[in-house]
């Protein structure tokens, strides 16, 4: 294989897709776009660095040691380097493929393993993380919630500080009921309802199936839906993503869906790739493509029919932006347009609304130190603004913000987007 000019040498390793990498051309454009470079300052942990040393990985020019490994892991994947980007680096692929690499190359210690070993047994299958938490169901029916985080310490404290209110009193929020009967021949719609949202944030699922329908779509129901695959994405585990695309693309084609929604950007972002993911497949690389065409947003879906009625809410709101659905989806006016439809609701621009929260899939269990800073400085963010709401688009971010709010002892709420449209919904 001929290599670019001005690389030192031929790949010798299987670490990424080797021509990506000479996109890249130093200017330094995406290093403040970097979350974990604005908390470091250092080189190696930012989007330009990585691509240096995935460059010297491929070439055998560097060990994968622990150093290595490290700067690599602390890449939360937001992508924001992308937006930020002038020569178009595909760094979210070159992410994905050189962890990928790292999985199968890198002894991780005892307890790195154990972490990452639970989260890829539980949180992509919505019965186990059920059962998991079945426990702490029944302490939050003993009011014992808090007594049982006092007692813990360490990263499991961390952990169920960052799980949301998981019995909740019934309200209109969680009702599927349609506003409008949709019109004849109006396009179908089917909800991902995901796989750690269907057990933690269900409501969000429902709620963008009843604004879907108030908008005048005809809602479709997934008979079964599994992982998007995005976790093992970002942990290198491509061969289950896969495993679990194919299962999606299959429901997907056969529910007839003239679009695919899912209340998580980051399961948006994964479902959009699917045409890539499996475009070696020959049983599934066309109806991938298919699928990857159907996916759509939200707020952008709505406005195409035209905003529903909206009842009067006074009251300031602030709008976070997911990074997978800005970066990777390119979403930025949609969801703020559909805000400012509200009658008497004050949109407050939140300084650094794009930067990542921390959250970032499961990086946030994974790299618990890293990700409580970036939550801490989202927090500031949004406080600044002193806004009643703070509004978004992805599960993740919401149970990453709202922790650290708790822990502020703030009265601000973080609501998702689907949960605060239908809240406005006229009844």
């Amino acid at each position: 294989m001929e290599h670019p000019a001005g690389s030192a040498s031929p790949p010798v390793r299987d670490v990424v897709d080797y021509e990506l990498l000479f996109d890249c051309v130093h200017c330094g454009l995406c290093l403040e776009a970097c979350p974990t470079y604005k908390v470091t300052r250092a080189e190696m942990d930012s989007p330009r660095g990585r691509v240096y040393l995935m460059k010297a990985l491929a070439e055998g020019r560097l060990a994968l040691d622990d150093d290595a490994a490290r700067h690599l892991d602390l890449c939360l994947g937001c992508r924001g380097c992308e937006t930020a980007c002038p020569s178009g680096v595909r760094y979210g692929r070159l992410i994905e493929d050189a962890r990928v690499f790292v999985e199968k190359n890198y002894a991780r210690g005892r307890a790195d393993r154990l972490v990452r070993r639970l989260v890829g047994m539980i949180l992509p299958y919505p019965r186990r993380l059920g059962a998991t938490l079945a426990p702490l169901r029944l302490a939050e029916r003993l009011r014992m919630r808090g007594l049982v985080t006092l007692a813990l310490s360490g990263r499991p404290r961390e952990w169920m500080e960052l799980l949301p209110p998981l019995r909740k009193a019934p309200d209109q929020r969680t009702s599927t009921e349609a506003a409008h009967a949709p019109a004849p021949g109006a396009p179908a719609v089917a909800v991902h309802h995901g796989c750690v949202t269907q057990v933690l944030a269900d409501s969000e699922n429902l709620n963008s199936e009843r604004v879907l329908a108030a908008a005048g779509y005809r809602i479709t129901k997934l008979r079964r839906t599994v992982c998007c695959g995005a976790l093992d994405l970002h942990s290198g585990n491509l061969k289950r993503a896969r495993q679990f695309a194919r299962a999606n693309v299959r429901e997907i084609i056969r529910s007839g869906a003239d679009a695919i929604v899912s209340a998580a950007s980051g399961c948006s972002t994964a479902i959009a790739g699917y045409g890539e993911l499996l475009k070696d497949d020959p049983e599934f690389a066309a109806d991938a493509r298919a699928v990857s065409a159907k996916l759509r947003e939200l707020s952008s879906l709505v406005l195409e029919r035209g905003a529903p009625k909206f009842r009067e809410m006074r009251c300031a709101v602030t709008y976070h932006d997911a990074c997978h659905l800005v970066h990777g989806l390119g979403v930025r006016e949609a969801p703020r347009k559909l805000l400012k439809s509200i009658p008497g609701l004050r949109l407050i621009e939140m300084p650094e609304s794009d930067m990542c929260c921390g959250s970032a899939g499961s990086y946030n269990l994974t790299e618990p130190a890293m990700a409580r800073q970036l939550a801490r400085r989202k927090a500031e963010r949004a406080l600044a603004t002193k806004a009643r709401y703070v509004v978004l688009a992805n599960p993740g971010c919401e149970f990453q913000i709202a922790a650290e709010l708790r822990r502020r002892r703030s009265r601000t709420e973080v609501v998702h987007l689907a949960d605060f449209l239908a809240m406005a919904l006229e009844r």
